[in-house]
């Protein structure tokens, strides 16, 4: 399906511009928080990292639980209830100048979302057919590179002039859009074959409906080694991507404004690669893709940490877009595409952990490794990593392909 005829669908179409509205409210947000940290607290490495580990912790930890009970709770009410105590929760960053604060705020926002990501997942699923989810899920991405263009440069320019207070109020606004969006259309989960699913909330039952997520991936070859190679590209995306801020600040010698120029064209190279990757799905598989993805970041990350000036940053950090997207829609798409619809909320919610669990590893990783041996020693060392992975997931399926030949 093309993507004219997926945004045909009613509830992928209101789904999507409720992810167009959110995102762009969050990226305001974020950005605004890491620039406020950066520029005006004069963070150091570790507490710029600091405002992404307290974000992605909640959803490294609880995306297990989470998919438990999206599989046993209604679709609709839970996107919607999920929209509107994170829009009470931005309200908190009115209030919040310290840094402790802050953590905190993003930590409770965190730990709401890691119920809506995988609702928003099972939702797609339920509501566009199977050869239209390549083009479902390259619109939500596309969806979050567009306003990741727009939100960095937006929320640089925004707190340099007004401050941050206008970009948390547009951030509460967005999340009531986006549940007003989603009211307006009949989500509806569809039956599933098979047993009925647990009502009872006893830790037994929800930790066994857990191990049934984890196993039904650790024994689905295909689904483990793309869930792998994401977790491997955002773990090497992780270990430099809040130290840009302090790259710009200390070796490009720029203020605010470049920042969110130089982290917008992240979304630029993935908005670039989206119809790329579309293209190239029809000719090579999803391992092919995605360690061609994984070798790109490793070209991204050594240009930024060898040519420290403003124009090979931008050319760095397009390249590192650009190449996510040959991981990010391929893995999502066969996630979707193997996964039965009872376990579709645990499946996709501990993808979730486990790719926010090495992107926060690296989180931790880069704020001590900054500090030893300086930002662009953990460019380089990123490279290396990406590089190395590559090689190791080439050799694996070169032995999986002669595994396969017939004897």
């Amino acid at each position: 399906m093309t993507f004219r005829e997926v945004l045909r669908l009613t509830v992928m179409r209101r789904v999507w511009y409720a992810q167009v509205v959110s995102l762009l409210g969050d990226f305001l947000a974020l950005f605004a928080v890491i620039s406020v940290v950066s520029f005006r607290l004069h963070g150091t490495p570790a507490q710029v990292t600091g405002v992404q580990i307290a974000y992605m912790l909640p959803l490294a930890l609880l995306g297990p639980l989470a998919g438990v009970f999206v599989d046993r709770w209604p679709l609709k009410p839970t996107l919607i209830g999920s929209d509107l105590i994170r829009a009470a929760l931005v309200a908190l960053l009115f209030v919040s100048t310290a840094l402790w604060q802050i953590y905190l705020v993003l930590a409770a926002l965190s730990c709401v979302s890691s119920f809506f990501a995988p609702a928003q997942s099972v939702t797609i699923r339920s509501h566009v057919p199977r050869q239209g989810l390549i083009s479902a899920n390259a619109l939500m991405q596309m969806a979050m590179m567009g306003v990741r263009i727009i939100g960095p440069a937006a929320a640089g320019a925004i707190v340099a002039a007004f401050g941050p207070a206008i970009c948390y109020a547009v951030d509460a606004a967005s999340f009531v859009i986006s549940a007003a969006l989603i009211g307006s259309v009949a989500i509806i989960r569809p039956p599933s074959p098979g047993k009925a699913p647990e009502t009872t909330n006893s830790v037994h039952a929800v930790v066994h409906e857990m191990g049934e997520g984890m196993r039904f991936i650790f024994h689905h070859a295909a689904l483990s080694f793309v869930v792998l190679a994401m977790a491997a590209g955002l773990f090497t995306i992780g270990c430099f991507g809040p130290l840009i801020a302090v790259y710009v600040r200390e070796w490009l010698h720029a203020k605010a404004g470049t920042f969110g120029v130089v982290s917008a064209m992240v979304g630029v190279g993935m908005l670039f690669g989206m119809p790329m990757v579309r293209r190239l799905s029809a000719h090579a598989s999803n391992g092919v893709l995605v360690l061609t993805g994984l070798a790109g970041i490793g070209v991204g990350a050594l240009l930024l940490g060898a040519l420290p000036f403003v124009a090979a940053a931008l050319l760095a950090t397009f390249t590192l877009g650009f190449a996510f997207a040959g991981i990010i829609v391929p893995a999502q798409t066969l996630m979707q595409q193997e996964t039965p619809h009872a376990l579709m909320g645990r499946i996709s919610s501990t993808v979730m952990s486990v790719v926010f669990f090495a992107q926060l590893l690296g989180l931790v990783l880069s704020g001590v490794l900054a500090q030893l041996l300086g930002v662009r020693a953990v460019f380089f060392l990123c490279a290396v990593i990406a590089w190395v992975l590559t090689a190791c997931g080439r050799l694996l399926l070169s032995a999986r392909a002669v595994a396969a030949q017939p004897a």
